[in-house]
């Protein structure tokens, strides 16, 4: 009853399992408030998490379901970074929308998918408010969007040449938009691993999971030093 007069929602029976969810929705909250109006993930709930989980001996394995239209690049970057340093088994799950800096959160994981409907936002670093312009400010802001091209390439199977075409391609972003790829163009590019749904990305954790506990376990008639 007081699940469903404080939040609405009724109470899913608990069950143990050894799979954390993890989920960023809205818009990504980094070092400024946003409107109380606004649907956020704040970057300080997400990073203690992130450390709970590598240290849950209980949890073996992490399924991140990201909704998210961007928001803070250095916020997203630093849950992007922990999220890639983890040593247990993660996968994403794009579902809805995983835009602007939603994307390095998404190839962090070991393993990414992305619902057929769901899009992906691609565009060059944007700033708001008091902009001094000097010379600094586009250096400052030309290091930062290596930063997030460096990461992405990295994590996902698209080359840097073709993220570029992407981030700036002219032709959408006169709408100043980016580039949008819907579903199944995200994996064509190489950006995402599979299109898939819940039942897909839970699977696949299982696998990495098991192929994580069999490294582990001491070959036959290899002694244990």
């Amino acid at each position: 009853m007081r699940a469903i007069r404080e939040l609405g929602v009724t109470a899913v029976p608990g069950a143990k399992t050894n799979i954390h969810t993890l989920v960023i929705v809205g818009q990504v909250e980094g070092h400024m408030v946003l409107p109380q109006q606004n649907k956020t993930t704040k970057y300080e709930h997400i990073l203690p998490q992130l450390v709970a989980i590598e240290q849950n001996p209980g949890i073996e394995g992490v399924l991140i379901v990201l909704n998210t239209v961007g928001g803070d690049v250095e916020a997203g970057l630093a849950m992007a970074e922990m999220i890639s340093s983890l040593s247990k088994p993660t996968v994403s799950l794009v579902l809805g929308g995983g835009h602007s800096i939603g994307v390095p959160v998404a190839v962090a994981a070991n393993y990414s998918f992305i619902a057929e409907t769901a899009s992906m936002t691609i565009h060059p670093i944007r700033i708001t408010g008091q902009i001094l312009t000097v010379p600094q400010t586009f250096e400052y802001l030309e290091k930062m969007q290596d930063r997030v091209v460096r990461f992405v390439v990295k994590h996902s199977n698209i080359s840097e040449e073709r993220f570029r075409e992407l981030m700036f391609r002219t032709g959408e972003l006169a709408r100043d938009i980016g580039t949008v790829l819907i579903g199944r163009e995200a994996v064509e590019h190489g950006l995402i691993d599979q299109v898939g749904g819940i039942s897909d990305a839970l699977a696949k954790l299982k696998i990495l999971i098991d192929e994580q506990e069999a490294k582990k376990k001491p070959e036959k008639g290899v002694p244990i030093q």
